[in-house]
C-alpha cells in the first residue's frame, strides 16, 4: 500500500469521513485513490493530490513525502523565507489580501 494513501486514509478518519466521501468532495473519481491502494500507480495527478490538500487543509509536501502537515508554515517559509520573526497579525494580513484577491477574481469571471 502506498504512503500517500495511507496519509490520506489516515486523514480521513481523523475527518470522520469514508475515503469514498472524500472522493465525491474533491470531485476525483474512486478508482484514482483505489489505483493508489492497491500500487497499481504510485501517485496522483498534481491537480487530485492538491484537491485533497486543500481538503484537509495540509500541504501537498505532506501528502506526497511526509513530514510536516503544518501548511502555514509552508505558506511563511515561501512568502518570507521562513517564519521566524512573522507575527501572527502579520499573517493574517497576507491571508485577508489573499482572499481579496481571490474574491476579485472571481467576480471578474461572473462579470465577464
Amino acid at each position: 500500500m502506498s504512503e500517500m494513501y495511507d496519509r490520506i486514509e489516515e486523514l480521513c478518519r481523523e475527518n470522520n469521513i469514508t475515503v469514498s466521501q472524500l472522493c465525491r468532495e474533491v470531485s476525483i473519481t474512486r478508482s484514482c485513490l483505489s489505483e493508489l491502494r492497491t500500487g497499481r500507480t504510485e501517485s496522483l495527478s498534481a491537480r487530485n493530490v492538491s484537491k485533497i490538500a486543500e481538503r484537509f487543509g495540509v500541504s501537498v509536501k505532506y501528502l506526497t513525502e511526509g513530514g510536516s502537515r503544518d501548511l502555514d508554515e509552508e505558506l511563511k517559509f515561501a512568502l518570507w523565507g521562513g517564519a521566524e520573526g512573522i507575527t501572527d497579525e502579520m499573517y493574517e494580513e497576507v491571508r485577508q489580501y489573499a482572499r481579496m484577491v481571490k474574491l476579485r477574481e472571481e467576480n471578474k469571471k461572473k462579470e465577464g
